[in-house]
């Protein structure tokens, strides 16, 4: 209970480097397969789960562990 307390600070440290690597995870899955369809799979997720393709930007660069999905549709188009 009391490690939370500790390790507050650290929370924006550990979402970039998570975020990062999700980032390298989609890039590596566009190399692989269709970037359209990990587009698509995004979108169909975040409908699903009712989830917004854009959060806020400071919850999200300070809790998400995932960046969002505007962003990472984004960075597919591109590949």
């Amino acid at each position: 209970m009391v490690t939370p307390v500790f390790t507050f600070l650290l929370t924006p440290l550990t979402r970039l480097l998570s975020r990062r690597h999700e980032f390298e995870a989609d890039r590596y899955a566009a190399e692989h397969a269709s970037a359209d369809d990990l587009i698509e799979a995004l979108v169909k997720l975040h409908e699903d789960n009712a989830a917004t393709l854009t959060p806020d930007p400071l919850h999200s660069l300070f809790y998400d562990s995932h960046p969002p999905a505007s962003l990472r549709i984004a960075r597919l188009s591109g590949c």
